[in-house]
């Protein structure tokens, strides 16, 4: 993936699943180190994240290195055949950075400066800022490249969490030169940013700015560029560091921790993925959620997605409650086993923590740790026990996929676009909508894929669209293919609305799909908050319908009320030799469901194993064609499951016939192989 990767996978250096976590012995005294290590292989670690944050204990001032306390690290999980996911350190600039070049903070689009005292205090343009993180990172692969516990490095840390886009003059500068090579010429850069409204066309490159804050609503298409440009400004701070490890240790893997989450917007994962040897990602769901492992399986199957369904790795999740969130929740009972399953039940070769001992000051003090305040005598360190048996029982596990037979195609840019400021209504929220039609899936019992506008999908039974209101042509013209070649496309409302430049596709809508669906839309009419309209099968929808004509395609629901009454909610099209359907409205979550089962009955879709409320099957495939069966059972009652093969984690021995999968816990199974 990555450029000049290495032959070696970072799996096979690891040679295990990956069990482990964030560990900061620099926070603790020495003497707590050899427990630590001791707790460690209790727990079955197979591999710790070192160095993340210890800039300034490293590069105490600039130039002067003492890596003394971390090479007594390293040899001493080396010593406990402890593999080692080494950081470059450079997540946070040190403060002697800070105050001899003030100039590298970050700056809000207000125009306020962001001080330091927290971390990531630095714009991703500032070379300054990548100037200095590469020298770190290329003492560090000096340092420890040779180190045979060292199993890949971890660049920085989260990037983007919270500095994805800066506003300062750096940055202007920086824009500029990123649009000029978009763009070529100014006359290109206006045509694109619609300038000619509200008299705002450009001369000369040096008018052009961020979007700062305005009067007004700011230039939709000049917002979506400036966070397209911050996405690769962020990424380049990636592969700055990269190249400098590549050059040096040309065999060690190299990625950074992504953040496949609703609330981290920043980065075009589908542009970074290319440049990782191994996707890995962090997941912390929701404490206030009751359908916490539903979210979870979307960003693990949008993580699969990233790594092309290859193996990817869980960096990090929490053992017990974040410190982050307003109310942060303890895990329940179970919990911690069915998170980390979940997650290597959908590709994750590993399931890896922050962090392995929590801290005692700063302003994570409360985040849960392996090793928790109170100790080893607890339910989180026996859950993480748990664990790493569990891991270990799974270790023929490493190295095999995930087949679906549903895509979902998910882009970063549709998900920016569709947020810009004065739309049609705040109430159209793409990661709901995105989450509402997985969510409807995963109750299906189906496995899906997620992939990229314009990606292939013809292996597919069925491919799902969520306001994909930012399309390509080419993009558009692969899904119409589809469609017209066998497949079952469903495409949802404010979809196919503008091209790449964020122009309105005239014509009527749902513009580039205005024709495999064979519908036009004349008006959108948004419902008011709170508002309902009733469909003729006696369901409802909420947040949005419109004024669509039928022109090929039939009507499947109507509205009854509302302000298009009689007007189609639903249509399908048989279309060359498959169907496309389209959803008008945003259905409520049960006429969702059932929907959802006629279109997977129609494309021949089948649950992995037969559907039971709150039950997740998953099944991973090795190449000789064994199976391994996730079962994980969500709801409060036992399930039982028909299966053959040898249960390799819930139990023992060989089944024949049908395995009993207890209320809240998981079981799996190494089913005979295949074909």
């Amino acid at each position: 993936m990555g450029h000049g990767a290495p032959v070696t996978t970072w799996s096979d250096r690891i040679g295990r699943l990956a069990h482990g976590g964030d560990y900061n012995p620099e926070q603790w005294p020495e003497e707590v180190w050899t427990e630590d290590v001791a707790l460690m292989r209790e727990a079955g670690v197979t591999m710790v994240t070192l160095g993340v944050f210890s800039w300034a204990l490293l590069e105490p001032e600039r130039g002067r290195y003492d890596f003394g306390w971390l090479d007594r690290v390293v040899d001493l999980v080396a010593g406990a055949g402890i593999a080692v996911d080494l950081a470059t350190a450079t997540a946070s600039p040190p403060p002697w950075l800070t105050t001899a070049h003030p100039e590298v903070l970050p700056v809000t689009a207000d125009g306020t400066r962001l001080w330091p005292g927290s971390r990531q205090a630095y714009c991703p343009s500032s070379p300054v800022f990548r100037e200095h993180a590469a020298g770190l990172a290329a003492a560090m692969a000096h340092r420890y490249g040779e180190h045979p516990a060292l199993a890949m490095w971890h660049v920085s840390n989260e990037l983007g969490c919270h500095n994805a886009r800066c506003y300062c003059d750096v940055s202007a500068t920086a824009f500029r030169t990123w649009l000029q090579e978009r763009y070529g010429d100014l006359d290109e850069l206006n045509r694109a940013w619609g300038t000619a409204f509200w008299s705002q066309r450009y001369s000369a490159w040096e008018q052009v700015l961020p979007p700062r804050v305005a009067p007004a609503f700011p230039n939709p298409t000049q917002q979506l560029d400036f966070r397209r440009f911050s996405s690769d400004a962020v990424l380049a701070c990636y592969t700055t560091e990269r190249d400098v490890l590549r050059a040096i240790t040309p065999d060690v893997p190299i990625t950074t921790n992504l953040m496949v989450t609703d609330h981290v917007d920043g980065m075009d994962y589908w542009r970074w993925a290319p440049e990782l040897d191994l996707v890995a990602n962090d997941h912390y769901p929701v404490a206030a959620s009751t359908e916490k492992h539903v979210e979870l399986a979307l960003r693990a199957d949008t993580t699969r997605g990233l790594a092309g369904g290859k193996p990817w790795l869980l960096m990090e999740h929490s053992p017990s409650a974040v410190n982050w969130q307003p109310r942060n929740v303890a895990l329940q009972p179970g919990e911690l086993l069915r998170h980390s399953l979940g997650h290597v039940a959908r590709g994750s070769d590993g399931a890896m923590f922050f962090q392995w001992r929590a801290s005692r000051a700063g302003a994570e003090k409360f985040h849960a740790g392996m090793v928790p305040h109170a100790g080893t005598d607890t339910k989180t360190f026996r859950d993480v026990v748990a664990l790493g048996a569990a891991l270990g029982a799974l270790g023929e596990v490493r190295g095999s996929t995930v087949h679906a037979d549903v895509a979902l195609v998910y882009d970063w840019q549709a998900w920016w676009a569709s947020g810009l400021d004065s739309h049609p209504s705040v109430d159209v929220d793409y990661q709901e909508q995105v989450g509402q039609l997985h969510a409807a899936l995963w109750r299906a019992g189906v496995t899906v894929d997620v992939v990229a506008p314009g990606a292939p999908v013809d292996g597919y039974r069925l491919v799902v669209v969520p306001t994909l209101y930012l399309v390509t042509d080419e993009a558009a013209a692969v899904l119409a293919r589809y469609a017209e070649g066998g497949g079952t496309l469903v495409v949802t409302y404010f979809s196919g609305i503008v091209d790449e430049h964020d122009h309105i596709r005239l014509g009527g809508y749902p513009g580039a799909f205005r024709e495999v669906l064979g519908v036009r839309t004349e008006e959108f009419f948004p419902l008011r908050a709170g508002e309902s309209t009733r469909l003729d099968d006696g369901s409802t929808a909420t947040v949005w319908t419109e004024l669509v004509h039928l022109d090929g395609a039939e009507a499947v629901r109507r509205h009854e009320d509302g302000p298009v009454a009689g007007h189609p909610a639903v249509t399908r099209r048989e279309v060359g030799t498959g169907r496309a359907w389209y959803l008008a409205t945003r259905l409520a979550d049960e006429a969702l469901q059932g929907l959802v089962g006629e279109v997977l009955a129609e494309a021949g879709v089948s649950p992995v194993v037969e559907q039971q409320p709150g039950l997740e099957a998953v099944r991973r495939r090795a190449e000789d064609g064994t199976g391994y069966l996730f079962l994980i059972n969500h709801a409060g009652e036992d399930r039982r499951v028909e299966v053959t093969g040898r249960v390799l984690v819930g139990g023992g021995g060989e089944v024949d016939g049908a395995v009993d999968v207890p209320a809240g816990a998981v079981v799996v199974v190494r089913e005979p192989a295949s074909g």
